[in-house]
């Protein structure tokens, strides 16, 4: 960080360098983080927040029956969710410089979570606890791999991860 001797930041050098380098758009010459392998740890998470809606898409539109009216709307708001995870780590892609991949036919092979098929509202419903898991501790690693080299990528997965974990905890409450 340009600092001059008082403690002061060098505002002058700060606006140099970002006067030189505008094709960069959000990522800063002090941007410290390893941008592909950021970027294909995102490609990864946009792929399991992608096959998380589909599946809870399917459990929300084939989950049968009056006492299930409170499930399908839990799928739903988890479907919804899901999206906006995927649309806020598309939008962070794009922010370093990357192209998100939505490519449908590579979705399952990138994706840390699986499809569920299941016909019966309890397999549903533990499938998409198990899921949840794995979404939970794929942004820890993927947390704990970025450290402190991109705060704001950090930051983002962070609260996705607490949605998950909320996901999650709602998930084991419709268990029992």
């Amino acid at each position: 960080m340009a600092e001059n001797t008082a403690g002061k930041l060098d505002t002058a050098a700060i606006r140099a360098a970002a006067t030189r380098a505008t094709d960069e758009g959000a990522v800063s010459p002090g941007y410290r983080g390893n941008r592909q392998e950021i970027i294909a740890m995102l490609n990864d998470a946009l792929a399991t927040e992608l096959v998380c809606v589909l599946r809870y898409k399917r459990h929300y539109f084939t989950a049968t029956g009056m006492e299930n009216t409170a499930v399908r709307a839990e799928f739903l708001e988890h479907a919804n969710e899901e999206q906006g995870h995927a649309d806020r780590i598309a939008e962070r892609i794009m922010q370093l410089n990357g192209e998100p991949d939505f490519n449908p036919s590579t979705l399952m092979e990138r994706s840390h979570a699986q499809y569920d098929a299941s016909d019966d509202i309890r397999a549903m419903i533990r499938a998409n606890l198990i899921e949840e898991r794995v979404a939970i501790e794929s942004y820890r690693q993927m947390i704990d791999r970025i450290g402190d080299t991109d705060p704001t990528t950090r930051l983002m997965l962070t609260e996705i991860m607490a949605d998950e974990e909320e996901h999650a905890d709602d998930m084991k409450d419709l268990l029992d």
